[in-house]
């Protein structure tokens, strides 16, 4: 299961990403917000990131204008691991290396056509499990 979240700056990526999600068959909850009415990203990404820890979902896409605050605030939660990724190669890296569990996109710094690339990218690859990037990542909670 995929968490959802954005603020109102990242609202209309969010629902590019959602029919994406639905095209592909894959599930996901939306955390909100639900529509262009200004909100404070914080929240979505405290929602998104609790989701996660709890085990209610598997991994997290957040959106806000940069990507940048959201991220910020979901990385203020034990256990989670969020990366703002404006191409597919920070994508891949970070789930290769950082075993990165959030996804945060700048819905005012990439189009919906390179986003759903990056979310594809994301979502598919693995952590590689090796012992130098397990080791690191085991350091980032201790």
């Amino acid at each position: 299961m995929i968490a959802l979240g954005s603020d109102s700056a990242g609202f209309e990526l969010k629902q590019h990403v959602i029919r994406h999600l639905d095209e592909k068959g894959l599930e996901y909850k939306d955390f909100g917000s639900y529509d262009e009415q200004p909100v404070d990203y914080p929240e979505y990404g405290k929602k998104v990131a609790k989701a996660i820890q709890s085990g209610e979902c598997d991994r997290g896409i957040l959106i806000c204008g940069t990507g940048i605050g959201i991220s910020i605030a979901a990385n203020k939660c034990k256990g989670i691991r969020a990366a703002l990724c404006t191409d597919c190669f920070m994508a891949e890296a970070t789930r290769l290396h950082n075993d990165a569990n959030i996804l945060a996109l700048g819905g005012r710094v990439v189009g919906p056509g390179l986003a759903l690339k990056i979310v594809d990218t994301f979502l598919e690859t693995p952590f590689s499990g090796a012992e130098r990037h397990a080791r690191r990542v085991q350091a980032l909670e201790d």
